[in-house]
């Protein structure tokens, strides 16, 4: 069995460097920057120079790509190259309405997709440690299981678009602590307490937790190097508010979450970690957070 990989950016790369490693599998991969795919080739992948290669040759096809028109040409350029029984397993942050309607598409090609959004940001894609949620046929999903649990742990969520839909979830209610994190320590900055004693004093109560104690730590020092970048969450919560119009309801405290991350966008953050949100409250309360290690 021959696995494809598309797309071996931030994410992609060391999630590809798991499937070598772990999977048993010949594993192609490709990537439109060269120095990626000489990374993948030095870790044992087998890189390819067209995307084209991955379907025809792969019985398993993964990709993790930046757009909706990329990730849609993408299937169905699968579709059109590839060969019946195939799994296209998209791992990108897509709309769940446009999964489904690809969805149709693959199967009647004889084909199966499922929707497998991941979370954990860089550090669990190199550790191999991401949460995967994964929507379509479950027959399909059984097949890949041991595949996908080489990158991370894998949950079948149900129907095709539920993986996403899900992934939307996490995203709308980690953007809303991301924000409430940078306003809670802009106010402390302004209050003129110490923001590390309040870190200490407040991790192990009811707001501590694994996003608190990644996050806090880099607003402290300033450290806005991405792990994840306020353009690929801000991608998720236009998503959310999309699917959430087609389904007629509003989504209030997202729509805030939006504001926030529009304003990184406009004033040239997006590509900065979610630590730099706080650069919105620093700008509207007048307060410098944290300090740079020297």
């Amino acid at each position: 069995m021959k696995i494809g990989f598309l797309g071996l950016g931030v994410m992609g790369l060391p999630m590809a460097k798991n499937l070598v490693k772990k999977s048993g599998c010949e594993v192609l991969g490709f990537d439109v920057a060269q120095n990626r795919l000489d990374e993948f080739a030095a870790a044992g992948g087998t890189p390819v120079k067209e995307q084209t290669d991955i379907y025809k040759q792969c019985d398993i096809i993964m990709q993790i790509l930046p757009t909706h028109a990329i990730i849609r040409k993408s299937v169905e350029d699968a579709v059109r190259y590839g060969k019946r029984g195939n799994i296209i397993i998209d791992l990108s942050s897509t709309a769940p309405d446009i999964i489904q309607d690809l969805y149709k598409t693959v199967k009647e090609a004889g084909m199966y997709l499922l929707d497998s959004p991941i979370s954990g940001g860089n550090p669990m894609a190199e550790a191999g440690t991401l949460s995967i949620m994964t929507g379509g046929d479950p027959q399909a999903f059984e097949k890949v299981k041991p595949v996908l649990e080489c990158m991370g742990t894998p949950v079948y969520t149900g129907g095709s678009g539920s993986g996403d839909t899900t992934k939307l979830i996490n995203n709308m209610v980690g953007g809303a602590i991301l924000v409430a994190i940078a306003e809670g320590y802009a106010f402390a900055a302004k209050a003129g307490i110490d923001l590390q004693t309040t870190f200490e004093a407040t991790r192990h109560g009811f707001a501590g937790g694994p996003l608190y104690d990644n996050k806090v730590p880099k607003v402290l020092k300033r450290d806005y190097e991405p792990g994840a970048r306020i353009a690929v969450h801000r991608k998720d919560i236009l998503n959310a508010i999309h699917y959430a119009h087609k389904m007629d309801v509003d989504l209030p405290l997202t729509d805030v979450v939006l504001r926030i991350m529009d304003w990184a966008n406009d004033n040239g953050y997006v590509n900065e970690d979610q630590a730099a949100l706080v650069r919105y409250y620093e700008d509207k309360m007048q307060v410098t957070v944290g300090q740079e290690e020297k």
